[in-house]
């Protein structure tokens, strides 16, 4: 139990700016915050979420390029965030950082009160393992910067034991600093409709057929050619099988798979939706597919498994450690495989982990429990017991 306070702890959450684009980043941060709002004994919580300016994008004949928008984000990450924060030095608060790839608003900050949430390794792999990530200098420089900032923070949370024996095996932190605080599952994600689902409409363009949905990004890690692949060996058994992908920005090599595969015309990409018509995509769907071969936890992984549809994912530690025996889980980019599994699902030749199998798996993963984690390595490791800071 938490050491009974004079007053509550006051605490400020840093969260990224929302043009980010990084859904799972706003939900970790929201839910953060909705979980400590219900403990008003205990901590007063406020949250920090800057806006990134249109500072080169408002340039002519500059702004509308992609780069402008970088460069607008760095400006904000590196300089803009971090000259705000710097007012907030001699306050009384706790700090705590959303997203690893901001830990260098730790050098803003007094690192002794400031926490970070490290969610993986990829920012840093470029410093830690330059052989299988090289970048320019310049975008080392960077990384390093915010490693270094990850590096000073008196507590680093971690949503995995794979991360953490990550984070321990490249000597980034002592293991007395590092707390275990796995991610929850949304009231959303479950197997009734709820209201706000529009999941009808986002689904009209199917005219009812069956899908397949895969839900996040389309950065190199979450693996698309083998969700692409896999989904075109299928539709010779399977012709009037749909493909959903929600939340992945194709690029030009993704987009002329898709073109080669003739998937065209069976690939719906709806915009990026609120989580209660999310949770019916889930719901609709005949299986889940999280074919990456890295992740630092696999939040579709339990949102499915909480809507109770069957999930098949690759064969990572750290999504056995999160799904368990509620998946079936095939080999890390091989098609021949991936096809096969998915295909005996939906054929009913090997079912799938029982309903029950997936929401009980689901039920353990609790956004309050996330909240009262965090809190508690605040509580217990920040403050004396006098209840100074």
């Amino acid at each position: 139990m938490s050491t009974p306070r004079a007053s509550p702890l006051r605490l400020k959450v840093l969260m990224d700016p929302r043009e980010e684009g990084w859904p799972s980043m706003d939900l970790v941060g929201e839910a953060l915050v909705e979980g400590l709002s219900a403990l008003t004994s205990e901590v007063a919580v406020t949250s920090v979420r800057p806006s990134i300016p249109r500072a080169l994008r408002n340039l002519p004949r500059v702004g509308s390029r992609k780069a402008a928008f970088n460069a607008d984000r760095l400006l904000t990450r590196f300089g803009l965030y971090p000259a705000r924060l710097l007012k907030e030095r001699g306050s009384p608060d706790i700090f705590h950082v959303v997203d690893h790839t901001y830990a260098q608003l730790v050098h803003a900050l007094p690192a002794d009160r400031t926490g970070v949430f490290c969610h993986d390794l990829d920012a840093f792999r470029c410093v830690l393992e330059p052989h299988r990530e090289p970048r320019p200098s310049w975008f080392r420089l960077m990384a390093r910067t915010t490693l270094k900032g990850l590096e000073r923070a008196a507590i680093v949370f971690h949503s995995t034991q794979q991360v953490r024996e990550e984070l321990l095996a490249h000597g980034v932190v002592s293991p007395e600093r590092l707390v275990w605080a796995p991610y929850g599952v949304s009231p959303e994600y479950r197997t009734d409709p709820v209201p706000g689902d529009a999941s009808d409409a986002v689904l009209a363009p199917l005219h009812g057929r069956p899908y397949l949905l895969h839900v996040g990004s389309a950065i190199r890690r979450k693996r698309l050619d083998v969700l692409f692949d896999t989904f075109a060996a299928l539709r010779a058994q399977h012709p009037d099988l749909m493909l959903v992908q929600q939340g992945g920005e194709l690029d030009e090599a993704q987009r002329t798979q898709v073109e080669r595969l003739g998937l065209k015309d069976a690939l719906l990409q709806p915009p990026r939706q609120e989580r209660a018509t999310l949770a019916g995509l889930y719901r609709r769907a005949s299986a889940v597919l999280v074919p990456s071969d890295a992740e630092g936890f696999g939040l579709p992984v339990i949102e499915a498994l909480a809507c109770g549809v069957p999930v098949v994912a690759s064969d990572l530690p750290v999504l056995r450690e999160v799904g368990a025996d509620a998946c079936t889980y095939c080999p890390v980019g091989d098609v021949p495989a991936w096809a096969n599994a998915v295909d005996a699902l939906l054929a009913g030749r090997i079912p799938a982990p029982s309903p029950e199998t997936r929401r009980a798996r689901a039920a353990r993963f609790t956004w309050s429990a996330h909240a009262r984690t965090v809190l508690d390595a605040y509580l217990h490791r920040l403050v004396d017991p006098s209840g100074r800071v």
